[in-house]
């Protein structure tokens, strides 16, 4: 069986396919991001992802359906119960997550921002869900006038604190997250990230800058990454994967400013001679368009992505395995900004492949996992079933 050198796993965050089989029971029947955006744009222009497969898996409009897929293709089912960035991000590396992370609908406890108030000596405003770019515009001058913390939430267990990076240095900044992320770890608040949001500019044109800082929680078991690390293979983690997983199983960490900053980075780096997992997580689908509920943006994003997708097929060596997934759903003409439970597309290429073909629906994203692991000769994880065999 040959397996390969250079695993390329690439998570376009948040482009689900279509309503998971439990979707209801988390409010998502009828949730569909892809097909939804193709309706909205008349069809997508994405004619590299198409070639791959991507209509094969289930047609969507404006994706021509390939006679020869150039890749294996199927849908993937979340086991864990959840459908968050880090849950998804965690169960593709081999775990299980069986309790969910808390949200916060009503903002946060007045205990946990007295505490936080007391420990960084600043006041907080906000304490609420909100669009980030929203609660910028509507407490940013009092911020500057006052110096007082925003905090924020959204429909993910996100604890997020924006703050003007003239009026509070980004140190100072990452220090009262690093704080935050002290006070959140126990199980009375069981919060999955806190998330440094710095931004300048002056009331009425303010912007986020690319130091956005997330401090997650440890996975709450050791994934396919410590096990590639722990045995000498290198595990290059790009954009906020390093963030997610809290820095676990990551030998080398790749900071990227945007979608086509990531793809830059991803392109570069496919120069070095390595042996192991290089992954990375693009992420303005999901923070940009999904949960600003732009079709248009998020339309336009997918079909910038796909014309850059040459770049890395043409990088892509007789060693190399390359998989393109996603995480979750979030379909921006949904009721609300959450993510939405769908099924996630699963694209796995190689050059060995003379003609695609459709894979078992997996019933969990531990299976990329476990097909990592088996393809490095490294411990299984406990969840997930190899399909190494499956794509030769």
């Amino acid at each position: 069986m040959k397996t390969f050198k250079r695993t390329f796993l690439i998570v376009l965050d948040s482009v689900g396919i279509g309503e998971a089989a439990d979707a209801e029971k988390f409010n998502d029947v009828g949730a569909d991001t892809l097909g939804h955006i193709a309706e909205h744009m008349n069809g997508l222009h994405m004619p590299n992802m198409g070639k791959l497969g991507l209509s094969n898996i289930r047609e969507i409009k404006g994706i021509q359906k390939a006679d020869k897929p150039q890749a294996h293709y199927t849908t993937m089912q979340e086991a864990s119960n959840g459908k968050d960035t880090m849950t998804g991000h965690w169960e593709i590396m081999g775990l299980h997550i069986d309790t969910p992370f808390q949200t916060f609908p009503d903002g946060f406890p007045q205990d946990l921002i007295g505490e936080l108030e007391e420990k960084t000596g600043r006041r907080i405003i906000g304490n609420k869900p909100a669009s980030g770019t929203e609660i910028m515009k509507e407490l940013g001058q009092e911020h500057m006038e006052t110096g007082a913390l925003i905090v924020y939430t959204s429909a993910d267990s996100v604890l997020q604190i924006a703050a003007h990076e003239e009026i509070i240095s980004i140190d100072e900044q990452y220090h009262i997250c690093e704080i935050a992320r002290q006070l959140t770890k126990n199980e009375k608040y069981m919060i999955g990230r806190i998330i440094a949001r710095p931004f300048i500019g002056k009331p009425g044109s303010f912007e986020r800058t690319s130091n956005r800082h997330d401090y997650a929680l440890k996975p709450f078991g050791r994934t396919v990454m410590n096990e590639l690390k722990d045995n000498n293979l290198d595990v290059i983690a790009l954009g906020k994967i390093s963030d997610i997983y809290d820095n676990e199983g990551v030998t080398e960490t790749i900071r990227t400013k945007d979608n086509m900053d990531g793809v830059d980075k991803l392109v570069a780096s496919m120069d070095k001679d390595f042996h192991g997992l290089n992954f990375l997580n693009l992420v303005d689908f999901d923070a940009k368009y999904g949960h600003r509920r732009d079709p248009q943006g998020y339309g336009e994003a997918l079909q910038e992505f796909d014309a850059r997708l040459p770049e890395i097929l043409n990088k892509i060596t007789d060693d190399d395995l390359l998989i393109i997934t996603a995480d979750h759903g979030n379909d921006p003409v949904h009721p609300g900004t959450d993510h939405t439970r769908e099924l996630v597309p699963l694209l796995v290429f190689h050059k060995g492949i003379d003609v695609g073909k459709e894979l078992t629906q997996r019933q969990t994203f531990a299976d990329i996992g476990a097909t990592i692991a088996e393809n490095y000769k490294v411990p299984l994880p406990k969840y997930g079933k190899s399909f190494l065999t499956d794509i030769q």
